[in-house]
């Protein structure tokens, strides 16, 4: 089948699937109990969130899953879903942990790292074994490409490792996350696409398609949140795709929004402790200054995912031009 046919069947049934899904599982979550708890540390507005239900990641994951079955099946886009099911499987433990053992932080730090340090490791040897990845590094907006060789593994599972946590902070707000790893994702779906890549363009077709059936139940005021299930999910889906469309360094511009509210926590942590006791913003991740700040919700979602879309069309212009 014509590949951009196939994404685009990807991303209708993702979408079908997603907005039947909804009110069928938010109503089994809301049954089960299965709310999120709102610390006490975040903005006071936001308690009155408390009980709405969690781990709806499942609703786009079931999408993605669905569409995998039927239409993946080249070993890219494989390996890709594979690796995007175990970082939701992560987030599903942390997610159990927290909802269902009322243990609010979830899985310990020193747990998941671990566990991500598995994931990672064993997609990147796998990818590099079967010459799915190679050890040049493209340099964003520039064609130099530099061989690193063996350092390649290591260097992959940090950046992976910490894309993959910068989306989960990024999951903070109603509908934030799922915008902004929608446009993303539509970046890598026309990417894949131009290089030739079938599976890759039906997974993140399918993302794309899934995200917008669930963004109906997850813009503000959310009646689902996605939990580290499908956070967790998500940033494995989006590095995985960097990666084997052999753009890892790329996640620095389409992923500035991830890089931002990674950076404005370690910028709070580290002003915290040289100041004794200062805070450099108002509450981070960053999202949430901006609306201790007096933005609403809603204009923090448009705000963050124009920014994306401005770095994923600048990305996706320069490498039509080369």
């Amino acid at each position: 089948m014509n590949i951009t046919l196939s994404a685009a069947l990807c991303a209708v049934i993702a979408f079908v699937i997603s907005a039947v899904l909804g009110p069928i599982l938010i109503p089994i979550l809301k049954k089960l109990k299965f709310g999120q708890q709102i610390l006490e540390i975040g903005p006071n507005w936001h308690q009155s969130k408390n009980g709405t239900p969690t781990m709806g990641g499942f609703i786009f994951i079931a999408a993605v899953f669905t569409t995998g079955i039927i239409f993946i099946r080249d070993l890219r886009g494989v390996l890709t879903l594979i690796f995007a099911l175990l970082c939701g499987g992560i987030g599903f433990l942390d997610d159990y942990i927290k909802v269902v053992k009322k243990r609010n932080k979830g899985l310990s730090p020193m747990g998941k790292i671990i566990l991500m340090l598995i994931v990672t490791i064993t997609f990147s040897a796998v990818g590099m074994a079967t010459n799915l990845i190679g050890t040049s590094l493209l340099i964003p907006f520039t064609q130099i490409q530099i061989d690193i060789s063996y350092f390649m593994l290591p260097l992959l599972v940090f950046i992976m490792i910490g894309f993959i946590n910068s989306v989960n902070l990024t999951d903070g707000i109603d509908g934030l996350a799922s915008s902004v790893t929608f446009i993303v994702t539509l970046f890598f779906t026309l990417i894949s696409m131009v290089g030739g890549y079938s599976g890759l363009s039906c997974f993140s077709a399918s993302i794309s398609g899934g995200l917008c059936g669930f963004m109906i139940y997850n813009l503000h005021p959310a009646k689902v949140f996605m939990g580290d299930t499908g956070s967790l999910f998500l940033g494995g889906a989006v590095v995985a795709l960097a990666v084997l469309n052999n753009m890892p360094l790329m996640l620095i511009i389409i992923g500035i929004i991830y890089l931002i509210e990674a950076a404005s926590v370690m910028l709070q942590v580290g002003y915290f402790k040289l100041t004794k006791g200062k805070r450099l913003f108002k509450m981070a991740p960053i999202h949430h200054h901006f609306e201790m700040s007096g933005i609403k919700e809603n204009g923090i979602v448009i705000l963050f995912s124009f920014i994306t879309f401005i770095a994923c069309l600048l990305s996706f212009l320069y490498f039509m031009q080369n």
